[in-house]
């Protein structure tokens, strides 16, 4: 019982500290990551269309990474603003075993395809001997980038499993004793993680922690290191007239050092809102500390932060993304 009521306690305290908070400013977020992902797809989504051949895989894998954006920002975060704004739905068990799956599986997709990106562009960098068909545009669909989808999206929906079972409908005053940051940093609508004992959802929660949230950290902490030491040797390549064959693929598309620099600043922001969130929800689950309530309204905020900033990014990188903002800006 003692248990329960500082639950209970730590509950009314959230929730008091959310209330407090600008929910303006969490609202603008949201609406950002919305609207903001929807013109990534559009604009850059358009442009692979009319491309012979599927357009290039950096593109693809923007949109990818765009559109994991928006169904998080759709199924979760909108979804936290509509519970702000005092409305009350609370959908029975098989409905939160759903949303649980569906928020972890999305989450977890959105982890792997910000990595993806990560990955591919050190690729490009490091690659020595680029296809001409890299410069003027892939003759087809590039099987290695949809095999690199179909794995993102299939191997995650199978971690998701569990969410689909062990999760349940906790009622309207419901409080949360577990928390992921694939899935929710308060209970959503009422629902909640239902493991059959508090070893085995432990144990759950360290196996995502350590695969879905240290791991890609480190991963894009070591290709976005890889990507600077490719840029600098680069730099000093080019200033002391070395033209030797083994240049990295930059040498011949310049355009590549500017796609770097924008890739590399969207993966800093994924590390920083990412680890932050990190730190807060396994500060709640393993100490239950006095700052635990604070840590969680900053772990919420910063799980729209990448979402909501990364199509500014993008515009100042990408051609046909500041060509279209500049459009809207002349009108």
């Amino acid at each position: 019982e003692t248990s329960c009521q500082g639950q209970e306690k730590d509950s009314y305290k959230t929730l008091k500290l959310l209330s407090s908070v600008p929910m303006a400013l969490y609202m603008i977020l949201v609406l950002l990551g919305i609207f903001g992902n929807a013109i990534v797809i559009s604009v850059v989504g358009e442009s692979i269309l009319r491309e012979p051949g599927g357009g290039r895989n950096s593109d693809m894998i923007l949109v990818n990474m765009a559109f994991s954006n928006l169904m998080v920002s759709m199924t979760r975060n909108m979804l936290l603003v509509i519970s702000d704004t005092g409305l009350e739905v609370l959908p029975g068990k098989d409905w939160c075993q759903i949303l649980m799956g569906v928020w972890v599986w999305l989450r977890s997709v959105n982890v792997w395809s910000t990595f993806f990106l990560s990955a591919f562009h050190f690729h490009t960098l490091r690659r020595t001997a680029p296809p001409i068909t890299s410069l003027s545009g892939p003759r087809g669909l590039p099987r290695g980038i949809l095999t690199g989808f179909g794995l993102i999206w299939s191997s995650n929906l199978l971690y998701s499993v569990p969410a689909f079972i062990y999760s349940t409908s906790g009622g309207k005053n419901a409080t949360e004793t577990l928390m992921l940051v694939s899935s929710t940093t308060r209970p959503l609508l009422g629902c909640l993680w239902d493991f059959p004992s508090v070893y085995s959802g432990l144990a759950f929660a360290t196996t995502s922690m350590v695969i879905h949230e240290i791991i890609p950290i480190v991963l894009m902490s070591v290709t976005n290191l890889g990507s600077l030491l490719t840029l600098y040797a680069h730099g000093n390549a080019h200033s002391t007239g070395n033209k030797a064959q083994d240049a990295p693929v930059i040498r011949r598309v310049p355009a590549e050092r500017r796609a770097a620099k924008v890739i590399l600043a969207l993966i800093l922001l994924f590390i920083v809102s990412w680890g932050a969130s990190v730190i807060s929800v396994n500060y709640f689950n393993y100490n239950r500390g006095a700052s635990s309530t604070y840590l969680l309204v900053l772990a919420r905020f910063s799980n729209s932060l990448f979402i909501a900033l990364s199509p500014l990014i993008l515009a100042v990188g990408h051609r046909r993304l500041r060509q279209f903002f500049k459009s809207i800006i002349s009108h």
